[in-house]
């Protein structure tokens, strides 16, 4: 089963140290299988219960996933390996469009919200008992909600819409727990579920979003949460419509207590409307960062949801980090009550782009993908090559396996970087390094 290696240690710290150090070197690999715990116990000669402690804890770090009378091995790829790391470095002279990154040019200058946001702390500092969310931000994230059709709720912010994420599932889930996932979808989300100890089953996504039929056959096995993104999904640019909703809505009343976690990041830079599921079972939240409208660097995301989520969220933070700095608060209220994002002309921009690209792959007998936002996914059937010859044509694509669990192969296409002269090029090198592909359902 374990080959030449031999487990050791005699406290559950110690065996689980032991296969830590054996997944690390290699000795244990990628969905080897562990012996069964009283085997294991009798091996060492120590009681069942430590070596049932030692998976417990090698479960909670990711490292490897039970599965009742199948038993416990170790996880296909270790929570500890970042999917970002999976990139691929432009040629000299290339061009890069595998980042995800949004546009500088359409970012607003910051200069202006960060000097009222200091003179602001000059006159009244944030000290220790300062309320964790700014009276006018929260005025102002409640007033954008309300705008789209979002259910009341209580307003929390956090550093970040993958922090959101975080704080969210562990309110209400424990390590084993299962959570419905995109698939192909945001690499930071397959990432993090497994970091917390939680499995994810992946959940096949179309233009429209997430399909009701997977996501009411992951619910039915169980998974306590579903996790999708509203609107420019990462990689594929799917957006939620309205009657993609209404189905959701009605696979969510036969499972009232799930917990639905709703990323809206593209809030700000579409022009397609909001079609949120909140409200429609007992714990939700809808989250809005300012990472792709703003830049990356402003680390901030207000959410609303249900009261009891939110509390558990912010009670939380108040015995870790305590609150986001007021001074990036202060900064963002500024940026939103002064309109200082051109909403409408940053949607127009990577519209241009990515429906050229769309259209221009699929005029060559090739599927993409790319309903909002700024990435076009595009199917292939070699993964590996594609990206290798895409490379020797001078552009670096995003290989598929950054946001997939089950679905097939495919690289992913930023079309931030490009220009309306780059369409054909970019086309025409994928058309070499790929040849054509079905279009279709991304599953």
């Amino acid at each position: 089963m374990l080959g030449e290696y031999r487990i050791e240690g005699r406290r559950a710290a110690e065996i689980a140290a032991s296969v830590e150090r054996a997944v690390g070197s290699g000795a244990l690999l990628p969905g080897q299988l562990l012996p069964p715990m009283r085997e294991l116990a009798g091996g060492l000669g120590v009681n069942a219960n430590t070596v049932a402690a030692a998976y417990r804890t090698l479960r909670d770090r990711g490292v490897i996933e039970t599965a009742g009378r199948r038993g416990s091995r170790v996880r296909e790829r270790p929570a500890s390996t970042w999917r970002e790391l999976i990139r691929v470095e432009p040629p000299e002279g290339g061009r890069d469009i595998a980042t995800g990154n949004p546009d500088p040019a359409l970012l607003p200058p910051l200069g202006d919200a960060l000097a009222a946001a200091a003179a602001r702390h000059a006159a009244r500092p944030a000290l220790y008992g300062a309320p964790d969310i700014t009276p006018e931000l929260a005025r102002l994230a409640r007033a954008g909600f309300d705008a789209e059709g979002v259910p009341d709720g209580p307003v929390a912010v956090t550093s970040g819409a993958l922090d959101a994420i975080e704080r969210v599932l562990t309110a209400h889930l424990r390590p084993g727990d299962t959570v419905a996932v995109e698939d192909p979808g945001w690499g930071s989300i397959l990432d993090l579920v497994p970091a917390l100890g939680l499995r994810a089953v992946p959940v096949a996504v179309d233009d429209d979003g997430p399909l009701p039929g997977p996501v009411e056959d992951a619910l039915r096995r169980g998974a306590r949460a579903l996790a999708i993104t509203t609107r420019g999904q990462n990689p594929t640019g799917a957006a939620v419509s309205a009657a993609r909703a209404g189905e959701l809505r009605a696979v969510l009343a036969a499972h009232p207590r799930t917990l639905v976690i709703e990323d809206d990041h593209l809030h700000g830079i579409t022009d397609l409307p909001l079609c949120p599921l909140a409200g429609s079972t007992e714990h939700w939240v809808l989250i809005r960062a300012t990472a792709k409208g703003y830049g990356p660097d402003l680390r901030l995301a207000v959410l609303t949801g249900d009261a009891v989520t939110v509390d558990r969220v912010r009670g939380r933070q108040r015995l870790g980090p305590g609150w986001v700095s007021h001074l990036l608060q202060d900064a963002v209220a500024y940026l939103w009550r002064t309109g200082a994002l051109d909403s409408a002309a940053v949607s127009r921009s990577y519209g241009a782009r990515r429906d050229a690209l769309v259209r221009a792959l699929r005029a060559r007998g090739m599927a993409a993908h790319g309903r909002s936002g700024m990435n076009v996914w595009v199917p292939v059937p070699d993964e590996t090559g594609a990206v290798a010859r895409m490379l020797r044509a001078g552009w670096a694509v995003a290989p598929g396996t950054r946001f997939r669990l089950a679905s097939p192969p495919g690289v992913r296409l930023t079309v931030s970087p490009l220009t309306l002269d780059d369409i054909e090029p970019v086309a025409d090198a994928m058309v070499s390094a790929t040849g054509s592909a079905p279009s279709g359902r991304l599953d």
